[in-house]
């Protein structure tokens, strides 16, 4: 069973899949980052569905990028148009897993509305207070 390790706010996730019984969660292609992201609780943004029509479920891979599918050329196209893009970047909708990863979810692509975070706009988290 592959171990996919989610690096979020540089706190590291690691879980164990079992990919032949995993359902699929119809978000990104069956197998993919964001398919077991959606399947365990992992906020991995998908503004699009996880259709390849955005960049939202953009991740770096840190290790591991032979473990995952090739790209194909609606996935380059879509990359070009992402922010802060790496030769390690990767759409989480489109790299299906086949052996252990580690990946890095990008603060820039984080939804914190959306996926219950602490933040709240205009407002500063308690490691961001300013003294007196």
């Amino acid at each position: 069973m592959p171990k996919i390790t989610f690096i979020i706010d540089e706190a590291p996730q690691t879980v164990e899949v079992d990919l032949a019984t995993l359902p699929y969660s119809h978000h990104g292609k069956p197998g993919s980052l964001l398919d077991i992201a959606k399947n365990l609780d992992i906020p991995l943004e998908h503004a699009c569905g996880g259709s390849c029509a955005c960049t939202t479920c953009h991740v770096i891979v840190k290790d591991g990028a032979a473990n995952l599918s090739d790209m194909d050329d609606d996935e380059v196209d879509r990359l070009d148009t992402a922010w802060d893009v790496t030769p390690r970047s990767r759409l989480g909708c489109q790299a299906v897993v086949k052996g252990d990863v580690t990946c890095e979810i990008p603060m820039y692509t984080r939804n914190y509305v959306q996926e219950g975070g602490a933040i709240q706009l205009g407002k500063r988290g308690k490691s961001e207070e300013v003294p007196s």
